[in-house]
């Protein structure tokens, strides 16, 4: 049962680690830890993605700033409970991990696929310059009956096809995990810079079930 959960939820990014270790959590005794990857993209700027990583498969007490990885997993989500309501929040799982040279040319750097259900309504829109877009929520099962909750982005020809999608269809998507900054206003005169991450839809596939 748990190897066809992971299926459904896989991804590989490869990339350098951009920031020290800070404690996350602890479960049965193994402390988790975050720490950033920057993962190149075709246009030559950056994602940011953001790594729980086992005190089990790192030394977490290094500095490794600089130094390449590749790391395979799940994308994975909490709700943090911040100013009154809930916050969704991003992070590869790490299951494995391998040090490397510099980033290999045209290898995948940055892959993930994901097979679940539609949670809410997409939602569709046209950008000023006339680009498609629609955005999608995808509830990813997860064994003991928990689930991660996935924003997707889609372009062109899948943005119209995502559309149509009701609430409940079960969907596969092929992409890459992205990051965006934007900046969240706290108060009238204060203002945060955040990072928000999606999933950026090469492939999308209605699944029948």
């Amino acid at each position: 049962m748990s190897d066809k959960i992971i299926e459904n939820n896989q991804v590989t990014i490869m990339g350098e680690i951009a920031s020290g270790f800070t404690f996350s959590h602890e479960v049965f005794g193994e402390g988790f830890y975050m720490v950033d990857v920057l993962v190149k993209r075709l246009s030559n700027s950056d994602d940011r993605i953001p790594l729980m990583i086992s005190e089990r498969l790192i030394d977490v007490t290094q500095d490794y700033e600089g130094e390449y990885i590749m790391v395979s997993g799940q994308f994975r989500s909490y709700n943090r409970h911040e100013e009154q309501k809930n916050r969704l929040v991003l992070s590869v799982f790490v299951r494995e991990v391998e040090f490397v040279e510099e980033e290999m040319d045209g290898a995948k750097t940055n892959s993930i696929l994901l097979d679940g259900y539609i949670c809410k309504a997409p939602v569709y829109r046209k950008t000023p310059l006339g680009r498609e877009i629609a955005d999608l929520l995808l509830a990813v099962n997860r064994p003991y009956g928990k689930s991660d909750y996935i924003p997707c982005i889609c372009w062109g020809r899948n943005a119209r096809y995502a559309s149509g999608f009701e609430v409940g269809a079960h969907v596969q998507v092929l992409g890459r995990i992205q990051s965006r900054e934007y900046i969240k206003k706290i108060s009238e005169i204060e203002t945060e810079k955040r990072i928000a991450y999606e999933v950026s839809v090469s492939k999308l596939e209605y699944m029948e079930d």
